[in-house]
């Protein structure tokens, strides 16, 4: 389970620096760096040019959901992004030769960053950029799987307002930075309310029954399970999670910058479509 042959990725272009306060250059280094340690861990990276026309092209985990050698092509909730799926549907397509499933109802939106596959069943986030109409599409896409919508709240964070008065700012979050697969049947959370609650929702839904990797900060919830290694954020962003992954000398780990595609809200998971394509999937 977790184990993949290909991941698909997507470079940093130069409007990225336009979604936020980044480093660019940085942010490519970042970017490498986890280019580099796929490729360490046996995956085999196909990488796409930079998207001038979408500075959030690098963020390809939103465009589609792969699963058992089939890819379903999403239609992703913000509309200015709704463009990246071209080039990935046809990446997939021709160099991976995968199996292609469309979303036909207009009305559905679904980012694949909403989307947790735990190697059992799907948990889809009802949130900002993903509907009822979208957890759908993918129940018909993969009827194999159980699918189960869970409601995601929007995170808070406290800011400075007039007379020195904290206010309360909602922000969207995708399902995948409240929760993400550590290992088979291990889902990792944070020790935050809005991780802790969609836990709890899951737990009340699932068909299966998961341990739980609990981590201290919430950016490190969203981690990456491959090929038998746990991908986390670094000590220099997530100090006390290293800490605690220390006491657990069982976990094959290794830990990864993301700070400045971190800015806009992503997190590992965010940058790559891992596939594991069988030896039936065609060659073009």
């Amino acid at each position: 389970m977790f184990r993949y042959t290909h991941a698909l990725v997507c470079r940093v272009p130069v409007a990225f620096r336009t979604r936020a306060e980044i480093d660019l250059e940085e942010a490519r280094r970042q970017h490498e760096a986890l280019c580099r340690l796929l490729r360490e861990l046996g995956v085999d990276v196909v990488e796409l040019p930079p998207d001038e026309l979408h500075p959030e092209c690098v963020f390809v985990e939103d465009t589609a959901v792969i699963c058992n050698g089939v890819a379903l092509i999403t239609r992703p909730g913000a509309p200015h992004r709704q463009g990246e799926v071209d080039t990935v549907r046809a990446v997939l397509k021709k160099e991976l030769g995968l199996p292609i499933v469309e979303i036909s109802d207009e009305a559905a939106k679904l980012d694949g960053g909403d989307v947790l596959f735990t190697g059992r069943e799907f948990f889809v986030g009802l949130s900002e950029w993903t509907n009822e109409a979208g957890a759908r599409a993918l129940a018909a896409s993969f009827p194999e799987f159980s699918v189960t919508p869970i409601k995601v709240s929007p995170g808070v964070r406290l800011e400075g307002g007039q007379q020195g008065h904290a206010l309360q700012v909602s922000e969207p979050r995708h399902l995948k930075a409240l929760v993400s697969m550590a290992a088979p049947d291990v889902l990792c959370v944070s020790k935050g309310a809005a991780s802790q609650e969609v836990l709890r929702r899951i737990e009340r839904e699932a068909s299966f029954s998961y341990q739980t990797l609990t981590v201290p900060e919430d950016s490190a919830a969203n981690v990456l399970s491959v090929n038998g290694t746990l991908i986390h954020r670094s000590a220099a962003e997530a100090p006390e999670t290293c800490k605690h992954l220390e006491g657990k000398p069982e976990l094959q780990r290794r830990q990864l910058s993301v700070s400045e595609l971190a800015k806009v809200g992503a997190g590992l998971s965010s940058c790559c479509l891992l596939v594991r394509r069988t030896r039936a999937a065609r060659t073009f």
